[in-house]
């Protein structure tokens, strides 16, 4: 075991894997090496459980904790469940408001929510997510039952556009992101990778100044504000925002210049 048993949680897309979803194998060896050490790795991911799985096993993670859903779900290692992981937290709110409004600003979105046990429900468009476990339904069809997540794609809009539109919405009693190719991604009110880090800290023992998080972003920025106001390392990946590096205390090189392996190899 280290010295210092570390908590390292890692964004997955942009972060751990490319865009393209190839994965460096710099990267794969170094997240190998730092689990091999004895630290806790494991992903903070706005994936569904259902995505995130394929990415614990292409990197052999078998974590105690995995943050997913941006930390409104929360599994645990199980061994007598099918999978191996049960849901152990579950964040969940009413959609109904929230998906109305941005309606009414985004007429051309496509949407997408996820209930607590992972099944999601869309309309048209939502093309470039992953929807096994999943049904296209009309718009009035999202709505009526408890929501972990609320996805929102508009993609013929720029990123900067669709920012301000998300901004002028004044969207409250929600926590929610911006990402990459004009997507929103929201979530239960004070609910973020960030708070479900700490839970998962709390329970493993491990101390606040213990704890490396990377990411890119910027449904990151809350959990990169964490890590750093406890006293433990926040990395901003090189191709992120200029708000996730403001959240950070670190940086490192892009994720197609293995920015992840550069930070995993300072871990002891």
């Amino acid at each position: 075991m280290p010295r210092r048993r570390l908590l390292i949680g890692l964004d997955v897309d942009g972060t751990l894997i490319r865009h393209d979803e190839s994965i460096s194998d710099a990267v794969l060896a170094a997240v190998a090496r730092v689990q091999a050490l004895g630290h806790e790795v494991t992903l903070a991911t706005g994936r569904s459980w259902e995505t995130a799985r394929p990415i614990l096993e292409r990197f052999s993670l078998s974590p105690e904790y995995v943050v997913c859903a941006n930390g409104a779900l929360t599994m645990a290692r199980d061994l007598s469940e099918p999978e191996g992981y049960r849901r152990e937290w579950v964040e969940t709110f009413d959609a109904t408001e929230v998906l109305e409004k941005i309606r009414d600003h985004l007429p051309r979105g496509s949407y997408m929510v996820e209930d607590a046990m992972g099944f999601r429900r869309y309309t048209e468009g939502m093309t470039d997510w992953e929807l096994s476990n999943a049904e296209r339904v009309d718009f009035d069809q999202l709505k009526g039952f408890p929501t972990t997540r609320v996805v929102v794609t508009v993609p013929e809009l720029g990123d900067e556009d669709f920012l301000a539109m998300v901004r002028e919405m004044g969207l409250k009693d929600v926590a929610y992101s911006v990402g990459w190719s004009a997507w929103l991604d929201i979530a239960p009110h004070g609910v973020n990778k960030g708070t479900a880090l700490e839970r998962v800290r709390r329970e493993l023992g491990i101390a606040p100044a213990d704890v490396l998080v990377v990411g890119d972003g910027r449904n990151d920025i809350e959990m990169l504000e964490w890590a750093v106001g406890g006293g433990g390392r926040g990395v901003a990946m090189g191709q992120a925002p200029e708000e996730v590096f403001e959240a950070a205390n670190e940086a490192t090189a892009s994720v197609e210049d293995d920015g992840m392996a550069f930070v995993l190899s300072t871990v002891e």
